[in-house]
């Protein structure tokens, strides 16, 4: 798929991040798109923010609220599109909503991390299976599955577990690069990729708050405050002496400088992301830092979860505590 001018992409994820920016710049390309989000809010800035610049005559761009997570929503998304869109046919699935949270199996609630990789994992195979018949339709297609660095290293350093999100994302890989056999033999003009992001410019910190203490503020729960003093007294700060708002004041501090003092931009990203997709390549690094540590693990995988391992690395690319993936 060379261009994108005429086509239809399906967006999960769409209100922030990267889906905003997927949908800016695929509509730039003139492409249609419809796109789903648990904020209407949020999706309606991003179709202000396609519908800035003028738009070629006739292109559609569609908005539908929907939790991934949740088959019979993705449903109605998939009946949602096809009558809005006009269409029985799609060509492009990019499977982007993610949250964080649920890292422990020990010590973080089984909801938290059930959660987590519903949303995941979860959301991918839910919509590659309800899109799947309107790509069998289309003349060619391609489906986008985001992972993550965490993919292939499920660890965000020492000290702080991950294991929901990076099963998940685990997942999300392996079932990728099973559908390049399957694919090609049941749907030859279907391609996929799956896309491993390092540390992008986004929202998902704030986000996963949000969703999963269901406050819109984003507060931290008592059982998450607790844990919070755990983790600062493990990186050698008082936490004992620290108020409870102090604390909230650092988690909202941390998620500001997740997304606003990455080392890529959630725009650069979306710019990896189709540029791999017009070169069909079925495995997309996004970030200097997913490519470094892509090479580290590689070269010496029985270190990968060692504390060396990841204070070499993180000399090396600048990632720190505080501001890793969530």
């Amino acid at each position: 798929m060379k261009d994108f001018a005429g086509k239809i992409a399906v967006i999960t994820g769409g209100g922030t991040g990267m889906g905003r920016e997927l949908a800016r710049q695929l509509v730039a390309e003139g492409c249609n798109v419809a796109m789903c989000d648990v904020s209407a809010e949020n999706m309606a800035e991003t179709k202000r923010l396609c519908e800035s610049e003028k738009l070629p005559q006739g292109l559609r761009i569609t908005t539908h609220v929907a939790d991934v997570s949740i088959e019979d929503q993705v449903e109605r998304f998939r009946d949602q599109v096809a009558e809005q869109q006009a269409t029985d046919k799609i060509h492009l699935l990019f499977n982007n909503a993610g949250i964080g949270g649920g890292g422990s199996m020990i010590s973080n609630s089984r909801e938290h991390w059930d959660k987590t990789f519903a949303v995941c994992w979860g959301g991918v195979y839910f919509n590659t299976r309800a899109f799947l018949p309107m790509l069998q339709k289309a003349a060619e297609g391609h489906i986008v599955n985001t992972s993550s660095v965490n993919g292939f290293w499920a660890s965000i350093g020492p000290g702080l577990p991950h294991t929901a999100y990076s099963a998940a994302k685990f997942a999300v890989k392996g079932f990728t690069e099973a559908l390049i056999g399957d694919l090609r033999l049941n749907a030859p003009h279907i391609k996929c990729s799956v896309v491993m992001p390092g540390h992008i410019g986004t929202a998902i910190v704030a986000n996963t708050r949000k969703i999963q203490t269901g406050s819109e503020a984003g507060q931290l729960s008592p059982a998450e405050l607790a844990a919070a003093r755990q983790r600062l007294a493990a990186y050698g700060m008082d936490a004992a002496a620290m108020s409870d708002d102090e604390i909230q004041k650092l988690s909202a501090e941390r998620a500001r400088r997740f997304q606003d003092d990455a080392p890529t931009t959630a725009a650069a990203a979306a710019k990896v992301i189709l540029d791999g997709v017009k070169a069909e390549r079925w495995r997309i690094l996004v970030g200097d830092d997913a490519h470094l540590l892509d090479r580290r693990v590689r070269a010496n995988p029985e270190s990968a979860y060692e504390p060396d391992f990841f204070a070499s690395f993180a000399e090396e690319s600048g990632w720190r505590v505080g501001k890793e993936r969530p």
